[in-house]
């Protein structure tokens, strides 16, 4: 039988992994960001598919779900839900611009990546706020950190698509 103290050095050890993974991948998409225009940014990823500025505003509604969800305040840009996660690309009449969409995107990162640095191991793997107590306590799985790894697996998703827009070349008038 494990002692107290290996239980708690196990779970740091998932958080810490769990965490990094988090981290890497919003530092990839960081990276990426660096050298794609916005006239990329605009363009599809493939014939018919989402532009790379839709799965950004994507991506930052996403997170910014987060916050509510973990318990840790209420969105920042709660008009992106709307426009990102509801409806398809091209549905809204009119979306923000590519800077805005950005500065957004790093303002959610920079107050998850606070909430999640203030975090105690053990609230990991306390329930989040869509799960009941009920719902819980039948399957703790669906705890914080799962929450993390899910939206971990989000963002490695959609940097796979937005990568393709880093393989065209802008066009200069």
């Amino acid at each position: 039988m494990k002692t107290e103290n290996e239980v708690s050095t196990e779970k740091e050890v998932f958080i810490k992994m769990i965490v990094s993974a988090w981290e890497t991948q919003n530092t990839r998409i960081n990276k990426l960001l660096e050298t794609l225009s916005d006239e990329q940014l605009m363009s599809e990823t493939a014939p018919g598919r989402n532009r790379g500025i839709y799965l950004l505003g994507h991506l930052t509604a996403v997170s910014d779900g987060m916050l509510p969800l973990l318990g840790w305040g209420e969105r920042l840009y709660p008009q992106l839900e709307n426009i990102f996660v509801t409806q398809p690309d091209k549905a809204a009449v009119s979306i923000p611009s590519v800077a805005d969409i950005k500065k957004y995107w790093h303002n959610v990162n920079a107050k998850v990546t606070a909430q999640i640095n203030a975090m105690q191991p053990d609230d990991w793997f306390t329930r989040h706020n869509v799960v009941s107590a009920e719902d819980f306590a039948k399957e703790p799985h669906r705890n914080k950190l799962n929450i993390l790894v899910s939206r971990t697996n989000h963002h490695s998703y959609h940097l796979g698509q937005l990568a393709f827009l880093g393989q065209r070349k802008s066009v200069k008038p």
